[in-house]
């Protein structure tokens, strides 16, 4: 299962109405791990001028990890990280997870980190079960 999902969230998708912010504490207590390293991409960035701000420090457990591929694999809670912290981001591999400005999405910087070459160049051994 990738969140925990009180009786009140579920209640409001029954009746058809949910509110981000609710959806979002949600992902913030089911995946903190996951939450957390976007939250720390998303202050590093807004905080700085690089062009993107990304993680490539392996998650030290495999909850950990499967908590980071739930959050990047659903639409709907990526899509809810992205605005909640007002960034686009991208993924290369188990834990390669880059945070953007909305803007640069389709950028030359955003382009070349989502090639296909440089997902290529970003593969390892050790990574090909993860």
């Amino acid at each position: 299962m990738s969140l925990d999902v009180s009786p009140k969230l579920l209640a409001q998708a029954e009746s058809g109405a949910v509110r981000e912010e609710d959806f979002v504490d949600t992902i913030r207590t089911s995946l903190p791990y996951a939450y957390g390293l976007v939250s720390d991409l998303a202050t590093r960035l807004h905080g700085g001028i690089a062009e993107f701000a990304d993680n490539q420090t392996p998650p030290a457990s495999e909850q950990e990890r499967g908590q980071l591929l739930r959050a990047l694999a659903s639409d709907a809670i990526r899509g809810s990280l992205e605005r909640h912290f007002g960034i686009a981001l991208a993924f290369q591999n188990c834990h390669r997870v880059a945070a953007f400005r909305p803007q640069a999405r389709g950028g030359a910087t955003h382009t070349r980190f989502t090639s296909q070459r440089a997902q290529i160049l970003n593969q390892s051994a050790e990574l090909r079960d993860c």
